[in-house]
């Protein structure tokens, strides 16, 4: 298993097997493999690119157009797993410029909990991790935002939030301790969801 320190800087390189590639962040990767795996789809071929992007969505675009036009001729399909993660609508123009397909959702912790829950949620106040997140807590929060460094920075930050929801892809119990523990944190309340795969694994088993 590929480890999270290069899925979040470096991303997953393709193996060159099956008809469609998907494009995908690094922060979805063990989800995707898993989901490959459990249901033996092997005609699925896998490229992430770095999880860090996750913290950069202006740059989420141009990387995703970069890996399609350098890959798609190899393989009769392309599908883009990502939502729009924050790109504004860009990285769905990209997509229909170049004629490839996309999650559908604002972003992972929307199609992990299934679009039209988390759109009844209507949550105005809630912070959202997943497995990949609670993992790396302190590269995607402490660090970037100066937590580690400045920690009276937590309620300029937080301060409107009322809780942490972990959407949990697995049930851990030693990551939903580390969960709560990042709840406590930020002080915030904690709460749990085991939300699994959500609408991801019903946009792979569509392809």
């Amino acid at each position: 298993m590929i480890d999270d320190e290069t899925l979040l800087e470096t991303g997953l390189a393709p193996e060159g097997r099956g008809p469609v590639l998907l494009i995908g962040c690094g922060a979805l990767a063990r989800e995707i493999l898993d989901l490959k795996s459990a249901n033996g789809w092997d005609h699925l071929d896998l490229h992430c690119l770095p999880a860090i992007l996750h913290n950069h969505p202006e740059r989420i675009p141009e990387a995703v157009e970069t890996a399609v036009t350098a890959r798609s001729a190899d393989y009769a399909q392309v599908f883009v797993l990502y939502a729009d993660c924050g790109t504004g609508g860009l990285l769905q123009a990209v997509c229909e410029r170049l004629g490839v397909g996309m999650l559908k959702g604002p972003h992972c912790y929307s199609f992990f909990e299934g679009n039209t829950v988390f759109a009844a949620r209507d949550e105005m106040t809630a912070f959202y991790l997943t497995d990949f997140l609670v993992r790396q807590f302190d590269a995607f929060v402490t660090k970037p935002l100066g937590l580690d460094r400045f920690p009276q920075l937590r309620d300029m930050y937080f301060g409107n939030y009322t809780k942490l929801v972990y959407q949990a892809q697995t049930d851990d119990p030693e990551l939903t301790e580390k969960a709560k523990a990042c709840a406590a944190f930020l002080k915030l309340d904690f709460e749990r969801r085991l939300t699994g795969y959500g609408d991801l694994e019903v946009a792979m088993s569509q392809l």
